[in-house]
């Protein structure tokens, strides 16, 4: 039995490598969009349809996931670089089966850490990855050094942004650095705070047209999500909105979003570029000096 069950593990092994998640990078322009509240969102939505869902809390030292589920997180990202924990150890319990890390000020300093810390975050980061079929990252607002390394490492980035001009007008700028670094990964947009769905359409209008007429790329329409008072209600009460009141009109616009994107219509061929693994691709931005 014992020798039965080992070559059980075993053959699990071998049929795991090479498996990967899709990796998302969630960004937006500025601050007080709603970007953190969507993520967690989107991500219990994934993992409500049965994905194997990991959300990792990029924002450095302002990382608020856990806050937002009503948790206090004993470990977080920052231990694991202290050299206190695995990074598998930093992998937190969510609602509805999601797995989250949190976040810290630990991941400013990735670009300065020893070889050999960075060579263990990257092969920890390869076994954990093989359990998730999503590895959400929820970024900081605007792009650092260390942060673009992990943006332009995913497959695809999910742009959040309202209809307001000066949100528009760092979602664009967001996009511009990004698509001049690597102009292969696509963007999603997600408006958030409409008055209308006329209003959610419009916006997307005239960031598309901004895009393509400098950048010459088209950008995806992911959903839009109304101007609901129940989000705030669900912060105050640290409860996901979509959790809090599954009738609202912003959870309603949420899983039609989550639904529209596992369907795949919206997905765009990947280059060669775009098809390597995160993990491969992260490491090669990391061990640039």
């Amino acid at each position: 039995m014992k020798d039965q069950a080992e070559e059980l593990r075993i053959k699990l092994k071998v049929a795991a490598e090479g498996k990967s998640p899709k990796t998302v990078a969630v960004v937006s322009g500025k601050g007080g969009v709603g970007k953190s509240n969507l993520s967690l969102s989107f991500s219990i939505s994934l993992a409500t349809k049965g994905n194997r869902v990991l959300l990792f809390d990029m924002d450095l030292g302002m990382g608020n996931l856990d806050i937002l589920m009503g948790n206090t997180s004993e470990l977080s990202i920052v231990d694991f670089f202290e050299g206190s924990i695995s990074l598998k150890d930093a992998v937190m319990d969510g609602p509805k089966g999601l797995k989250y890390i949190a976040g810290g000020s630990g991941l400013s300093h990735l670009v300065g850490l020893d070889v050999g810390l960075v060579d263990k975050f990257v092969k920890e980061l390869t076994v954990i990855f093989k359990e998730y079929d999503y590895v959400i990252f929820d970024m900081g607002a605007g792009i650092t050094d260390g942060t673009l390394k992990f943006i332009l490492s995913v497959q695809e980035i999910v742009v959040i942004t309202t209809p307001e001009p000066t949100a528009m007008t760092d979602a664009y700028a967001m996009m511009k650095h990004i698509h001049l670094m690597d102009s292969t990964i696509p963007f999603y947009v997600v408006i958030n705070r409409v008055q209308s769905e006329k209003e959610g359409k419009q916006t997307f209008t005239r960031l598309s047209k901004v895009v393509k007429s400098f950048l010459d790329r088209e950008i995806i329409c992911l959903g839009t999500v109304p101007d609901d008072r129940v989000i705030q209600q669900a912060v105050r009460s640290q409860i996901p909105f979509i959790l809090y009141n599954e009738k609202a009109q912003a959870s309603r616009a949420l899983k039609d979003i989550s639904n529209k994107y596992t369907r795949g219509q919206f997905t765009q061929e990947p280059t060669s570029n775009n098809s390597r693994h995160f993990v491969s691709k992260l490491k090669q931005f990391l061990f640039e000096r």
